[in-house]
């Protein structure tokens, strides 16, 4: 694992019930015992801006890339890339967990583009708590003058969010056109505040 991410971190940050997980039985058997599997099943991640797909209600599990998205359409992917699980949903695009690898992919069907976003689990849990917090946070000054100044230092945050991962894991922020590439932009201009955080009370009145 990249990042060092245990459950009672993210709990003392969101507590127990931002937090949501996987059930092993989730999982095709392939990929129930990897450590991204046992991740999602055992840390979890915060809910807000990434969304863990909901296992199917009749079967309890997980759908397959070949069941969301048609794989002929996208190059350069693995030749069993459609027997992956689907664990989550970011922006337009289905994440799934590539069981040999350990690597988290984001098929975006409208697009019909692949990208590869984390090298393991544990960088996609790491990025999904620091733009999280960051969202959850981040206060600012509430007087017009300053609002500028309150701007450049959100930009601020987000870039440290994309160095300190890029240090690490290359992936997530690899270019602009990556999930969270975008993420971030969206973050920096004050688009994904909710209404009852620091900045969005500021931002919406």
């Amino acid at each position: 694992m990249l990042f060092d991410v245990t459950r009672s971190e993210l709990v003392d940050i969101f507590g127990e019930d931002r937090l949501t997980t996987l059930p092993a039985t989730a999982f095709p058997p392939a990929a129930a015992g990897t450590e991204g599997a046992r991740l999602l099943q055992t840390v979890g991640v915060p809910t807000g801006t990434l969304w863990l797909r909901v296992p199917d209600e009749d079967s309890g599990r997980l759908p397959l890339v070949q069941d969301v998205v048609d794989v002929e359409d996208f190059e350069d992917v693995s030749e069993d890339a459609g027997d992956w699980p689907v664990i989550g949903w970011l922006l337009n695009a289905h994440l799934a967990l590539d069981p040999g690898s350990g690597r988290v992919h984001a098929f975006d069907a409208d697009e019909a583009t692949a990208q590869e976003v984390h090298t393991d689990v544990s960088s996609l849990v790491r990025v999904t708590v620091r733009l999280q917090r960051l969202l959850d946070e981040f206060t600012f000054s509430g007087d017009d003058g300053d609002e500028e100044a309150d701007f450049e230092r959100l930009d601020r945050e987000v870039e440290r969010v994309r160095q300190e991962t890029s240090s690490i894991d290359p992936f997530p922020f690899w270019d602009d056109e990556t999930v969270w590439s975008v993420v971030g932009d969206e973050i920096a201009a004050g688009q994904r505040f909710t209404g009852n955080s620091p900045a969005g009370r500021s931002l919406h009145g």
